[in-house]
């Protein structure tokens, strides 16, 4: 080799170990492009045939997402089992008997292992899995940068006190989300993923009996719909898992119908409807409500910005080769 070619090499060298730490540590939209070429066709065939015999997995898919990344970051911690370790936020309030998908997850983990031994994270299956969930239930394609990494341990504490609850005042909702660097408008976006899924009777109950001793519903509930769901969820305990549609308009169908729900009093958690009781919050509402395009992008755009929470990135965390089990 003659000398200008043998240093034009020696540069070409060096350059590329001085940056490699810095590629390999930031999110890439073509991050599988050559080690997983067939990663997105493999989560769209399992997850196509999931929706078909499950109308409610996609709503939980996203909930599982959101939990994972707004708890401890988007680094799969919510799909780990309790080991003498640690305790599994499977168990925390918030998850314990309502989250679902671990087994879809898995199922396409082991598929995705076939194809690509030791290549994809468990995060970025449930963050694609997610994405395309959304947009098979009719909802937008946001384009996802890849490249997280998995956690090693689990966290049942943040769990239990970082994700939102339906039973708490706006002010400490958007708190949960602005420490995340998340902000209002993201969280009255992300409150949208409830146009599709279901809730469970307890969580929305005490909206419908002696509502704060007044004995009666809570007065910012449709009378008729608080008629309605006195039905479905009667003022018993064995009632309290009994599920109802956070959207009865369009149940399965991710719209902007959720928004149009509000403005009609007819939200059914009570952290819901709360957003047309603030002044900071029912504008947007309100567009949404109008305007299902500018739902659609905005929604997109925040849940890029939630997948990017709290990353694991480069050669920390770890490739699980399961996603309920440290390797």
């Amino acid at each position: 080799m003659n000398q200008p070619c043998a240093l034009k090499s020696s540069l070409i060298l060096m350059f590329s170990l001085i940056f490699q730490p810095l590629v390999n540590s930031q999110l890439d939209y073509k991050f599988y492009d050559s080690t997983c070429p067939n990663l997105t066709k493999i989560v769209k065939f399992n997850l196509w045939s999931a929706m078909n015999n499950d109308s409610r997995i996609a709503a939980s898919l996203l909930r599982l997402h959101f939990h994972d990344c707004i708890s401890n970051g988007c680094e799969g911690s919510v799909l780990l089992d309790a080991t003498n370790s640690f305790q599994s936020e499977k168990d925390a309030n918030p998850n314990r008997n309502s989250a679902r998908g671990f087994e879809l997850i898995e199922s396409i983990k082991a598929n995705v292992e076939k194809a690509c031994p030791g290549t994809v994270s468990c995060t970025d299956i449930l963050t694609l899995t997610v994405r395309e969930a959304v947009f098979l239930s009719g909802g937008p394609y946001y384009s996802l940068p890849m490249g997280r990494r998995d956690g090693l341990t689990a966290n049942i504490t943040l769990a239990n006190t970082d994700i939102p609850s339906p039973f708490e005042p706006l002010d400490n909702i958007t708190t949960k989300f602005t420490t995340k660097g998340l902000n209002l408008k993201d969280m009255v976006v992300l409150s949208g993923a409830h146009t599709i899924g279901f809730a469970q009777c307890f969580t929305f109950k005490q909206r419908l009996f002696n509502f704060d001793g007044s004995g009666g519903p809570d007065p910012l509930l449709d009378a008729s719909l608080a008629s309605s769901l006195q039905t479905v969820c009667p003022n018993q305990d064995d009632s309290n898992t009994n599920l109802v549609p956070l959207d009865a308009v369009t149940t399965t169908k991710f719209d902007n119908v959720y928004y149009r729900n509000l403005v009609n009093n007819s939200g059914i958690l009570g952290s819901d409807q709360a957003l047309m009781t603030d002044n900071r919050t029912s504008g947007m509402v309100l567009n949404y409500s109008k305007f299902p395009y500018l739902f659609a992008k905005d929604f997109g755009a925040s849940m890029v910005k939630l997948s990017t929470v709290g990353v694991i990135k480069g050669q920390n965390g770890q490739i699980r080769n399961k996603c309920n089990l440290v390797n």
